[in-house]
């Protein structure tokens, strides 16, 4: 061996890595980049310990690694090689260089494209103030309980069933337990057969739309509508269109004429509370898209993200509940109820159907957390969920009328909104001289978080509109944030 390639050899005696293996790695990197090929003799293990100034059984559990994985080969009475089978390889410049600009780790081989719909901006909030997109307050969250309930799975019951495989529907436990829980507040008519669990509202829209959505299929959402939907719809090939939105929700009339011309496939629709703008489809218009659905033989997805948060009076019946002719795929999650990182959704709808998209759920993800499901399957047996459900209702419902005042009195007509009757954000209008994007940049300096609500405009369209959170922000955390955005506003 040359003495260019012992000054390449760089072994660090304080690294994690055993030196072997540091030794080993190295050899094997100059085998692929060339300064060592196919058939080369090594130094002896002796000669190599000296040279590098190693524990001569260092070296030979180097060259025994190399052995065993194939690089090396080793003949009695000759030494050790370089293995012949191997393609030969230019030879590199020896230089401290060595390493070429083009940095795997970073940029892949090959090409591919990543298409459009999938560039959306992730919402990491870390500020310590936050008018979000409309999460809930993971401080009133049932923790204490969840974590009983989810240490007794792990401890009880036997092990090779509990920490073992599972239906791909889900944990029957809560399958069970969900189904009574929706039966009786959402007035559906559901067995467990009838649901599967999912990771999050988002994972059962990623089946809905990948089993039951084909290439050019004509697809039909409101025109202000939720980006991963209309993201899920394109990664399945769909024509999209949309129809317009008002004070009463999707304009079922602008739908019908959609399937007058065109074969649809699927309808999304929020229903109870439309995203963005938190609007009720009224119920006429209820009654008019389950009618259409079965005129016109389109499956609706109904989207009922936060159905347990409704404040002037009991929440509407979903669209699921008056479904008589198996057209409504219902989903749901438990996000905005106890917290975003807990990925426990499902998806309702006829036995056949969940069976399928089972089916489809195993080649992505062979099942879920069972012990998270079953332990959220003891909340709501014990009744847990319920109770943190009405507590939570009546602390969201102040939170939201503090809120809305202050944004009257320190706003005033730098904003326009409608009081929601229900989910957790206000659907909030700028006065046209205000920049969301330089608003939400310079209150983000100053700590606080929200969204500046681009992609709700349409095309050649800006609404300067964006939801503000209110429900994870107690009364003197909205106050705080509402006069950051006064201060800058004035200042502007």
């Amino acid at each position: 061996m040359s003495s260019p390639i012992f000054s390449l050899l760089q072994l660090d005696r304080d690294d994690k890595q055993p030196v072997y293996l540091q030794l080993a790695n190295q050899l094997m990197g100059f085998i692929r980049t060339g300064p060592l090929h196919a058939g080369q003799r090594l130094p002896s293990s002796r000669e190599m310990a000296e040279k590098l100034q190693l524990h001569r059984k260092t070296v030979v559990r180097a060259y025994d690694e190399l052995l065993a994985q194939g690089w090396l080969e080793s003949h009695t009475g000759s030494g050790t090689f370089v293995a012949r089978h191997l393609p030969k390889t230019e030879l590199q410049t020896l230089t401290a260089n060595a390493e070429a600009t083009f940095n795997p780790l970073r940029t892949a081989g090959f090409s591919f494209t990543v298409p459009e719909h999938l560039n959306r901006p992730v919402m990491k909030a870390y500020s310590q103030l936050h008018l979000d997109d409309g999460f809930p307050d993971a401080r009133l969250a049932p923790l204490d309980e969840l974590t009983r309930n989810y240490r007794s799975q792990l401890l009880n019951g036997n092990p090779y069933v509990r920490l073992g495989y599972g239906d791909t529907t889900g944990a029957s436990r809560l399958r069970q337990e969900l189904s009574e829980y929706l039966n009786e507040t959402r007035g559906l008519n559901t067995t467990a057969e009838n649901i599967l669990i999912v990771r999050g509202t988002i994972m059962g829209f990623f089946l809905v739309a990948t089993g039951l959505v084909s290439k050019g299929d004509h697809v039909v959402s409101a025109s202000m509508s939720w980006a991963g939907a209309a993201a899920n719809f394109r990664q399945a090939g769909a024509q999209l269109h949309t129809v317009p939105v008002d004070e009463y929700g999707m304009d079922t009339d602008a739908l019908e004429r959609i399937c007058q011309q065109k074969k649809v496939r699927m309808v999304y629709v929020t229903p109870h509370h439309h995203y963005p703008t938190t609007v009720v489809l009224r119920a006429d218009r209820r009654l008019q898209l389950l009618r259409l659905s079965e005129k016109y033989g389109f499956i609706i997805f109904e989207d009922d993200y936060d159905y347990d948060f409704h404040y002037l009076s009991k929440p509407l019946a979903p669209l699921a509940s008056a479904d008589k002719a198996g057209m409504v795929m219902y989903g749901g999650s438990f996000t905005k109820a106890i917290s975003p990182a807990f990925r426990v959704g499902y998806l309702v709808g006829s036995e056949n159907v969940i069976n399928y998209l089972a089916k489809l759920r195993r080649i992505v993800d062979r099942q879920g957390d069972l012990m998270l499901e079953n332990a959220f399957a003891a909340l709501l047996q014990s009744g847990v969920i319920h109770r943190h459900l009405r507590k939570s209702l009546r602390l969201y419902r102040e939170r939201r009328d503090i809120f809305c005042e202050l944004l009257r009195s320190e706003l005033g007509n730098d904003v326009h909104f409608q009081v929601p009757v229900g989910g957790l954000a206000v659907w909030t209008g700028f006065d046209p001289r205000i920049n969301l994007k330089t608003l939400a940049e310079k209150a983000l300096q100053q700590g606080l978080y929200f969204y500046d609500g681009h992609t709700f405009d349409g095309p050649g369209v800006k609404l300067n509109h964006t939801r503000l959170g209110f429900a994870s922000s107690n009364p003197s955390e909205l106050e705080q944030a509402v006069g950051i955005l006064r201060k800058i506003i004035s200042q502007s």
